[in-house]
């Protein structure tokens, strides 16, 4: 018996004794550990818990979404009324930490609300969008053939159409035909997300095809499971990791264009706040070399939301590809 072999758990002062074959047996290092292997998912949260640029993006995004849901929490002014000539371009004062603009309002305090609309409108688009790209991507990858020539021709004919252009147009006709702001949300979330699920849908297609040809599929098929609960149940919970870090990034997106319409004019209007609409109403040269402040406070808070939706898809999607890491 060679000397490892009568090493005993004695002389291990880490050691307990246990089963034979076990670690900390009799005959066993103490160093010796069995560790379990983690899922995709938990090795994806261990690499993005080592990250200070994912938990950076991640502290914006949760203040920008405190800050959509209870702006009271941020501030005490109501920006409807809390809005005198008298206060005209006037500096900082009292809980006015960056001033007045040109209409006399406080101009932190409109910030702080106008995260309200441009998140509701984004995240509103992202879930559209995703409703759709999840239909298409699925029905496109599992059934193939004709009805993946369809789709495929389609989400061709949508991503061909400049988001911007065709949301300007659209929105111009919502303008004409009234409504109010209601309407004007709702026509947002329509055209963003109308016009934005094509790359989600192309990702969650290539996934599912991917999917498809493995073992567990055909298995579920021999025990006689049809192909609804094949596709909702074994093959999509496979495709939603890279579908949601796409949705991310496009959520980003989605607020930058509801920014660029209603700087464009045909966004929201007042007395509703909005990011967008608050610089398209301070972008005047005029006002500019006046006060600057009421241009440059909006755009700060659009610019962080934006970079740190953009940031946060962008890690997720490191941390779930292997060739990334």
């Amino acid at each position: 018996m060679s000397e490892f072999e009568n090493v005993t758990a004695s002389e291990l002062h880490t050691a307990t004794p246990g089963p034979a074959g076990e670690p900390n047996a009799p005959g066993q290092p103490h160093t010796l550990e069995v560790k379990r292997a983690r899922s995709a998912t938990a090795d994806a949260w261990h690499d993005l818990s080592r990250r200070p640029l994912f938990w950076l993006a991640m502290l914006i995004t949760l203040v920008a979404l405190v800050m959509a849901v209870f702006p009271q929490l941020f501030t005490s002014g109501d920006p409807g009324t809390a809005c005198q000539l008298s206060n005209q371009n006037a500096g900082p004062s009292g809980p006015a930490i960056f001033g007045y603009d040109y209409q006399g309002c406080d101009v932190y305090t409109r910030a702080i609300y106008g995260a309200r609309n441009s998140l509701l409108i984004g995240f509103c688009a992202a879930l559209f969008a995703g409703v759709l790209a999840v239909l298409a991507g699925l029905t496109s990858g599992f059934f193939g053939g004709w009805i993946d020539a369809v789709l495929s021709r389609l989400t061709d004919i949508v991503l061909g159409l400049p988001l911007i252009l065709a949301g300007l147009v659209i929105m111009k006709r919502v303008d004409n035909a009234g409504g109010g702001n209601t309407a004007r949300i709702i026509a947002f979330v329509l055209v963003l997300g109308g016009l934005g699920w094509t790359t989600a849908s192309r990702v969650v297609r290539s996934s599912v095809i991917s999917a498809k040809q493995q073992d567990y599929v055909q298995a579920a098929r021999m025990l006689g499971a049809g192909n609804g609960r094949i596709m909702w149940r074994h093959i999509l919970p496979n495709a939603l990791a890279p579908f949601l870090v796409v949705v991310t990034i496009a959520l980003g997106s989605f607020i930058a264009a509801e920014a660029s319409l209603s700087f464009l004019g045909v966004g929201l209007e007042p007395p509703a706040q909005s990011w967008g609409l608050q610089i398209s109403q301070a972008s005047g040269i005029g006002k500019v070399r006046t006060n600057p402040i009421p241009l440059i406070v909006p755009s700060t808070f659009l610019a962080l939301t934006v970079l740190a939706f953009i940031i946060l898809g962008d890690k997720i999607r490191e941390a779930f590809d292997p060739k990334l890491r």
